[in-house]
């Protein structure tokens, strides 16, 4: 017999909820804690003992609207509209209610500004926030200091005072986490709670599920301090994967041993892979900025992100003449090339297909963008400053220097762009842009 069906046929006193365990009010915090970081969140209960204190940090500045060079300075623009960011937001919210919506926003919000983009949810109604690491849970606490604040890379003993401070939770990955978190709260009376996180099959981080059933008897104690059972499903974007069906019902056994704790195991593409998913709290990242949660099928995302660079000049080729670095492209007619102000120090992957030859070898179409409203075809390498592009087929007239053409928008969608560039778009989001004038609009 499994050690999960071990635990669960012994006889075991009930566990206090969230919901019965009162709450103390701001009110209720010492001085000290107030000095420490401000005002706590009214989440979490006081301290036994106050760590030693520091100065209040500085009220948080106004979230600015726009970054990065001035606009005629600079090589393109990446325009991240907040307003669809709100919309997706609530439309995932609606999809898990009774359960709650929280917010991955790491990665810089996945590029597009944790700022701006934690401002936006936390007025959607967002409550809970999702961070890789502790310096991104300290600018989210500046814009959401109500809200609960998990970071996914855990809890280190170097890092403690850091998690006080900032009144974030850890989410444990590992027996020796758990361990130095539990002399950790020992040690100080801190209160804040952390997340246990059960890996059921990505094998990734996570304590394995024997270990889960160990630990399952601490919730009987009423300072168990687990405030949220967690699992990360690794196929939910393929939901004819048996995988997904292997993790579901081995994180249904888990989550009966932690009964009473609040539990999470839909990402994106989980909440639209199957209901059973949902649990307690949901935690979509791609999707708030834009990204299909079901490939293949349409996105019912609103997109967030456009990106536009320069044109430099329109150079003409002679029909057997090369472009670029290795002469990997070569002109099968005279032809019209734009040179465009971006390369891959802004993001663009190099890795591109260059002929139609390369793109028919690697399963691909080539990759566009569009000029003119029409798209057209990126030819030669991308280098570090610089890609080339086909216009030939435009009207002379149609593209001048100083005109943008459309890396990401006007119908190219941002997972397209992603498929052509041999990519997943959480990798073209986080990097594109880092160079370009950048605007924020509602």
């Amino acid at each position: 017999m499994s050690a999960i069906r071990l635990l669960s046929s012994a006889k075991r006193t009930p566990s206090r909820t969230a919901a019965d365990r009162p709450v103390r009010p701001v009110s209720e915090f010492s001085a000290g804690a107030a000095l420490y970081c401000g005002a706590p969140p009214a989440i979490y209960p006081r301290m036994a003992r106050q760590p030693q204190i520091q100065p209040a940090p500085p009220p948080p500045q106004p979230i600015p609207t726009t970054a990065g060079p001035a606009l005629a300075e600079a090589g393109g623009i990446v325009t991240i509209d907040l307003g669809a960011v709100y919309a997706n937001y609530r439309l995932l919210a609606a999809r898990v209610v009774p359960g709650e919506c929280a917010a991955v926003v790491k990665g810089d919000a996945y590029g597009c500004g944790i700022d701006q983009v934690t401002s936006t949810l936390t007025r959607a109604g967002c409550r809970t926030f999702f961070v890789a690491h502790l310096a991104e849970a300290r600018q989210v606490r500046a814009h959401a200091p109500e809200a609960v604040i998990y970071v996914l890379n855990g809890f280190s003993s170097a890092a403690g005072p850091g998690f006080v401070q900032t009144y974030a939770r850890p989410v444990i990955n590992s027996s020796v986490e758990l361990a130095e978190w539990d002399h950790f709260v020992a040690s100080t009376g801190w209160g804040g709670g952390a997340a246990l996180h059960v890996d059921t099959g990505m094998n990734r981080l996570g304590i394995t599920v024997e270990e889960a059933a160990a630990v399952a008897p601490r919730i009987q104690s009423e300072n168990h301090g687990i405030a949220l059972l967690m699992s990360h499903l690794a196929c939910a974007d393929r939901p004819d994967h048996p995988l997904n069906d292997r993790q579901i019902r081995q994180f249904r056994e888990v989550r009966w041993l932690f009964r009473g704790i609040p539990a999470s195991l839909a990402n994106s593409a989980g909440i639209f892979l199957d209901a059973s998913t949902y649990c307690d709290l949901v935690r979509p990242g791609i999707a708030l900025y834009g990204g299909n949660p079901m490939p293949g099928r349409s996105n019912p995302m609103r997109p967030v992100v456009e990106i536009k660079a320069r044109i430099l000049q329109v150079r003409n080729v002679q029909k057997g003449a090369t472009v670029g670095y290795g002469a990997a492209w070569t002109a099968k007619r005279p032809s019209r090339i734009a040179v465009i102000a971006a390369g891959y120090a802004d993001g663009v992957l190099r890795l591109a297909a260059t002929t139609e030859a390369t793109a028919a070898r690697d399963g691909g179409p080539p990759r566009e963008v569009i000029v003119a409203g029409r798209r057209c075809r990126m030819v030669g390498r991308i280098s570090m400053d610089l890609m080339a592009v086909d216009v030939t087929d435009l009207p002379a007239n149609a593209v001048r220097r100083d005109d943008m053409a459309s890396l990401i928008g006007e119908g190219l969608s941002l997972d397209e762009v992603a498929a052509q560039a041999g990519t997943i778009s959480y990798e073209l989001l986080t990097n594109l842009g880092r160079r370009f004038h950048r605007v924020w609009k509602e």
